[in-house]
């Protein structure tokens, strides 16, 4: 028995010293440059979130540039929203104005969303006709309007969305300490989960009505379950849709970077920014503040590292264990079960593939 769990051992260290990370687009120098060229000659500002689109491109968002930008098949790079100015304008998105965009994602009928930070807001960018518009918030800061109309209702920082799979936008209002959800046919949003005020989230309590400390990232299992990775919480939930309870999944609340290899619920997280579930059921972390990809696996229910060292830095391509990241925000498994990373403030995209 003791030479079969070494094989396995063995087998699972392989099979992450196998991959290998590539930069995907930018120089590592901030700034705004490149459109219509390679992408990884181009310049970028602070890249978060990021997907994949219907037209196979990779779409991401540029915190203090302010655009939205694409990266066709071919590997060319493209602005598709934002003039580059800190604003909220809506109308031709060339012409749009945005201010600290952290997320965005594509709604079944091919429209592009994007949470704007800064805004308060979360708006859409019609593909078809390239027009942005104001879909969520009313650009002030607050909390209200639950059970109306979302376009008035006022949200506080919001920093991440997803689609779930009954088509509902959900939204990680994080100033708030809560989630809110918006029917899209109806325009109603309501809270779906956290009270309002930070506090602990124990294993096993009731979705309604149980506080959230600082829900940060969010995405959705093939089974229709909610993960959530908590900020200031440095915790991971995973929301049992069906039951209607709060799982515990990893990390112990405390800040840190430790546990890798071990446990998921006695490793210590420091400020995860970025949650992806892959097909397999396996949950990938940016884990901001120590600079890292962390993975949870699901059939074990263990840590591991999957990229970085814990030190900040712009490391080289090759092995993603030797290669140090900065401030990591954004995370995407692609079909393929490539795992793609908005480096943020080493201004770069980078990809990595087992």
């Amino acid at each position: 028995m003791n030479k079969f769990l070494t094989f396995v051992t063995l087998l699972a260290c392989q099979s992450i010293h196998a991959a290998t990370i590539y930069t995907f687009a930018g120089t590592g120098e901030k700034g705004f440059s490149g459109d219509g060229g390679k992408a990884t000659e181009a310049r970028l500002n602070n890249p978060f979130g990021l997907v994949r689109g219907p037209n196979n491109a990779i779409y991401f968002c540029e915190y203090e540039g302010q655009r939205i930008r694409k990266i066709t098949p071919d590997g060319i790079i493209h602005t598709i929203a934002g003039s580059g100015k800190v604003g909220h304008e809506d109308g031709p998105a060339a012409r749009a104005s945005f201010n600290l965009p952290h997320e965005i994602r594509f709604a079944r009928n091919g429209d592009l969303f994007v949470v704007d930070m800064r805004n308060h807001v979360v708006r859409k960018i019609d593909m078809k006709k390239r027009i942005v518009s104001t879909i969520v918030g009313t650009g002030k800061a607050g909390y209200s309007g639950d059970g109306g109309s979302a376009t008035r209702a006022q949200l506080k920082m919001p920093h991440s969305i997803q689609f779930g799979p009954d088509g509902h936008l959900y939204i990680c209002d994080i100033g708030n300490h809560v989630i809110r959800r918006v029917v899209l046919k109806t325009g109603i949003i309501t809270t779906y989960a956290g009270t309002g005020k930070p506090g602990a989230t124990p294993d096993g309590s009731p979705i309604k009505g149980t506080p959230l400390k600082g829900p940060r990232s969010l995405d959705f299992d093939k089974e229709g379950n909610l993960w959530l990775a908590t900020r200031e919480g440095n915790q991971v939930f995973k929301f049992d849709v069906r039951k209607g309870v709060i799982r515990h999944i990893a990390g112990t609340g405390k800040k840190g970077f430790s546990g890798n290899n071990g446990p998921a619920l006695e490793a210590t997280l420091s400020g995860p920014k970025g949650i992806a579930v892959a097909p397999n059921g396996n949950v990938y972390l940016a884990d901001t503040e120590s600079h890292s990809v962390r993975m949870i696996d699901a059939r074990t229910g263990r840590l591991e590292l999957i990229a970085g060292t814990g030190e900040k830095g712009d490391g080289p391509d090759g092995d993603p264990l030797k290669c140090q990241m900065a401030r990591l925000h954004g995370i995407f498994i692609d079909a393929d079960g490539s795992l793609f990373i908005g480096d943020s403030a080493a201004h770069k995209i980078r990809v990595i593939r087992f």
